[in-house]
């Protein structure tokens, strides 16, 4: 735990993690919210424990909303964990070249494949709120998803991370024709993966501050199961809705990023 965080800010983390894990477990995206909080209410420590303390917490909550998604949507476990441990080894790449990451050219790059998602899922309404196609999903089509939401996603997970649940929905819902609701359950347990492998680089290098991370974790988790069930009850639509949200948001962050350090 660092020495100077005080009970005030500490308790403001802490909330920040409640609301990372409802994001996350609806549409993914937590960690536009939690790590700018930790960042500033953690100035002096470097940006590697901030990035690793922060997966220390989200897999916790991510976790919990797959067991909940699991046990309550009928989705392909065997497809969905061949797409994770495929994430798994992408994230533990990122995770390893994260310290040498350049965010004045990735952030715009993010920018203009945001920018792409929102106005693909604003000009298709209909976009994963109609029941997933009945019958098996080509092998094509599932080796697709293992390179892009697999082992690309996972990549852009270990070095970056926010947005990773959001890039996840919509590559699962485009590749496999899920709905929104099955591609957010599956989302999850790619998204467990992710977060093991970006969190084993990260342990091995040892920048995780896992005193904080297991408290903010608590928060996480209650917020994870909140937002799985609310997901769950509301159906498509809802997720489709906090979708456009969270991606609108991740744009702003970045162009506010992007303007700082311009």
């Amino acid at each position: 735990m660092p020495a100077d965080i005080s009970l005030f800010t500490l308790s403001l983390l802490a909330l920040a993690a409640l609301a990372a894990g409802w994001i996350d477990a609806v549409v993914g995206g937590g960690g536009l919210l939690l790590l700018p909080a930790l960042l500033v209410g953690l100035p002096h420590t470097p940006a590697a424990y901030v990035l690793a303390t922060n997966k220390s917490t989200a897999i916790v909550g991510t976790s919990a909303a797959a067991v909940t998604y699991v046990r309550k949507t009928p989705i392909d476990v065997p497809t969905a964990l061949r797409i994770g441990l495929a994430a798994m080894a992408g994230s533990l790449g990122g995770a390893f070249f994260a310290a040498g990451i350049n965010s004045a050219v990735l952030r715009p790059l993010i920018m203009v494949v945001l920018l792409a998602v929102l106005v693909f899922v604003l000009v298709r309404p209909g976009f994963g709120t109609a029941p997933a196609p009945s019958g098996p999903v080509t092998a094509r089509r599932i080796a697709a998803a293992v390179l892009v939401a697999g082992l690309g996603i996972g990549f852009y997970d270990g070095l970056i991370g926010p947005g990773t649940g959001a890039f996840l929905i919509l590559a699962l819902a485009a590749l496999l024709h899920m709905d929104l609701v099955t591609a957010s359950a599956t989302a999850k347990v790619v998204n467990v993966c992710t977060n093991i492998g970006a969190l084993t680089m990260f342990s091995i290098q040892g920048t995780v501050l896992w005193q904080l991370g297991g408290v903010l974790a608590l928060f996480n988790l209650a917020g994870g199961m909140a937002g799985a069930r609310m997901a769950l009850k509301r159906g498509a639509g809802f997720v489709r809705g906090v979708l456009v949200v969270v991606v609108v948001a991740l744009l702003c962050k970045l162009a506010f990023d992007q303007w700082l350090a311009g």
